[in-house]
């Protein structure tokens, strides 16, 4: 997909409302890495996923992500025999404990949620794993002593020997003689040993060894002899404490690598399944719909919003900035009669934003994603969608605006074919009029030849005539109000937009002569082409008849559509029903069925078919129940 057509619509921006909903860095960044598709199949199944996902939030069936992380280096390291910390099996633990919620979840979907079953079914519940993790490292990573026998018996004896230090430290304190030479009545800490506050000039009056002195020189920090021994000792024993916590960690890291492989297979999944939640929480909350994909050219949006916009606006409602605003919703349709769509009318950014919905959502619908248009709304896959909007003079080439874009158009030129889609805004605009008209008619000429599917936007008036003398081509509007001077956005297709020049200069006030001047040049130019304005006329009163054939056709189609799928549900209901009656009709004693009317399974005793009745054993009792009131457990 073309990197520069990608930055001119803003997809990235996209990729940061989507990631803003995703639970854990995994799928935020599987978010902000998001690309169309270059497969229809793939884009399809994406979207499947999503509608899945979005049905089953709406039934309270969100995925549980809680303790997810990015543990793939970590889990490598594991596999290759490496010893983890215990702050990395921390991490891997709460993944492994993500996991087995992420196996239970499965369970719960349903049968309208297959691809989520199926996306899901390779992630097994490694729950025992994290149970053995935290059942030896506690929540801050501590290695606790129930990990090993070792360890336990190696922290009672140095629990035994920092009591005789305390023991020794509390009787030196007793001593009125210690006492009288110690800055202050308290031992302290010097590292792993334990020492006391001694005056410098009464330094020998205890023996021991001299750790440190005070900043000012007038203290010694001394360990006593009598402790010094028992330091020693403490040292062997936490050298034991350190080789046994390592052999804890190895042996862990061990059991981590043993699964390693389904482990990162796992995260991987979970990584996705995040994306696609993030996907459906955004669709869900800008009440997005999922778009049929086709690969026949036909681009049909309907009441189509501009995703951006839509944000940014909400932001501004909530925040109470101004007056509250909407998207303006648009009907754009191309591969429908007409492959070249011509939007004219005043510069007032009307049109731009035209293309720029067209474009962004067909990149939406090939990244898998619901778009911000009406049910029923078609998105050709296009193998590229290419974009020439907005002023993109190059100082670095020194090139003039109109310079710039031609350059461009040049390269969408020789890149196009049919399977494209063009956006050339403002074509011929920077430069002499009459030329650019000129040049703007050879490029639509060019597109038509390249049976692209284009969507152009014009200023100019010789350009609005260009639809007229090619039946693949089309004129478009954004309709304007003269009250208030601003576009309404609404986009009709089968008209040429006016400019509404001299009226605009009415309401502002432009000197009455001056106009009436204008009108009388106006009046006789459009006395030279009056066909042109009976043209206008067929067109879009064709236009009007082929919207509303279409609107016939989509609701003929929907409707069919739901007529299959109810005759789906029933033939599926009737399979299962019969399959539930042969798996009754074959019970014998000792079957396991379940028994709804007592909330718990049961065993069955005996059967009597003729009855339709069957004795079932649950608890500690036998009871009688109807052969319906019985599910057979497989």
């Amino acid at each position: 997909m073309d990197a520069h057509t990608l930055e001119l619509l803003d997809f990235a921006k996209i990729r940061d409302l989507i990631a803003a909903y995703s639970a854990c860095s995994l799928g935020k960044e599987l978010a902000r890495g998001l690309s169309p598709f270059g497969d229809i199949g793939k884009a399809r199944t994406e979207i499947a996923l999503v509608t899945e996902m979005v049905d089953a939030l709406t039934q309270g069936l969100a995925p549980p992500f809680a303790g997810l992380h990015d543990i793939r280096m970590s889990v490598k390291r594991a596999a290759i025999g490496v010893q983890l910390t215990a702050e990395q099996l921390l991490e891997i633990a709460d993944t492994l404990t993500c996991t087995g919620h992420a196996y239970r979840y499965r369970m719960r979907l349903s049968s309208r949620h297959g691809r989520l079953i199926e996306l899901l079914t390779p992630v097994e519940d490694m729950g025992p794993i994290a149970r053995s993790i935290a059942g030896c490292i506690d929540g801050r990573g501590h290695v606790l002593d129930m990990a090993s026998r070792e360890l336990a018996q190696v922290r009672q004896k140095l629990a035994e020997v920092d009591e005789r230090v305390q023991q020794v430290i509390q009787r030196l304190l007793r001593d009125p003689a210690i006492r009288a030479v110690l800055r202050y009545p308290n031992a302290t800490v010097s590292g792993d040993h334990y020492v006391l506050p001694v005056a410098v000039n009464h330094r020998h009056k205890i023996p021991g060894v001299v750790h440190r002195t005070s900043s000012t020189g007038e203290t010694v920090f001394v360990e006593p002899a009598g402790v010094a021994s028992l330091s020693a000792e403490r040292v062997v024993l936490k050298g034991e404490e350190d080789r046994e916590i390592r052999r804890i960690l190895r042996r862990l890291s061990g059991d981590v690598g043993k699964v390693s492989r389904p482990l990162a297979n796992a995260v991987e999944i979970l990584a996705r399944l995040d994306l696609i939640t993030s996907k459906a929480r955004y669709a869900r909350d800008y009440d997005h719909f999922p778009p049929d994909l086709n690969t026949e050219g036909r681009l049909w949006l309907r009441q189509a919003r501009h995703p951006i916009l839509e944000s940014l606006f909400r932001e501004q409602n909530e925040a109470g900035v101004g007056e509250k605003r909407a998207v303006v919703p648009i009907d754009v349709r191309l591969g429908h009669g007409f492959n070249i769509l011509v939007i004219t009318g005043p510069n007032t950014g009307g049109k731009t934003v035209c293309l720029k919905t067209a474009g962004l959502l067909s990149l939406m619908a090939m990244a898998g994603l619901h778009i911000p248009a009406g049910e029923g709304s078609s998105v050709p896959m296009w193998r590229d969608v290419l974009a020439d909007i907005g002023d993109e003079q190059s100082l670095e080439q020194s090139l003039s605006t109109f310079s710039s874009h031609i350059t461009r158009i040049g390269h969408i030129l020789r890149s196009t074919d049919e399977n494209c889609l063009v956006l050339l805004d403002e074509m011929g605009a920077g430069t002499d009029p009459t030329e650019g008209a000129a040049l703007g008619r050879a490029i639509l000429d060019k597109l038509d030849e390249l049976r692209c599917r284009a969507m152009v936007t014009t200023h100019l008036g010789d350009l609005k005539t260009y639809a007229f003398n090619n039946d693949r081509a089309e004129n478009g509007a954004v309709q304007f109000s003269i009250e208030t001077l601003r576009p309404t956005y609404v986009l009709e297709i089968g008209r040429f937009g006016m400019s509404n020049a001299l009226r605009i200069a009415k309401r502002l006030k432009l000197p009455k002569d001056l106009l009436a001047r204008a009108h009388r040049y106006l009046t006789r130019k459009q006395k030279r082409a009056p066909e042109m304005v009976q043209l206008q006329k067929m067109r879009e009163e064709a236009e009007k008849a082929r919207s509303e054939a279409l609107a016939a056709q989509h609701q003929a189609e929907r409707e069919a559509e739901e007529l299959r799928r109810k005759q789906d549900e029933l033939a599926r209901a009737a399979a299962e029903a019969a399959a539930l009656k042969d798996a009754r009709s074959r019970l014998v004693p000792g079957d396991t069925v379940d028994v709804p009317k007592f909330g718990k399974p049961g065993k069955v005793v005996r059967t009597d078919f003729r009855k339709n009745v069957v004795v079932v054993s649950v608890g500690i009792g036998q009871w009688e129940v109807g052969l319906e009131e019985v599910f057979p457990v497989a």
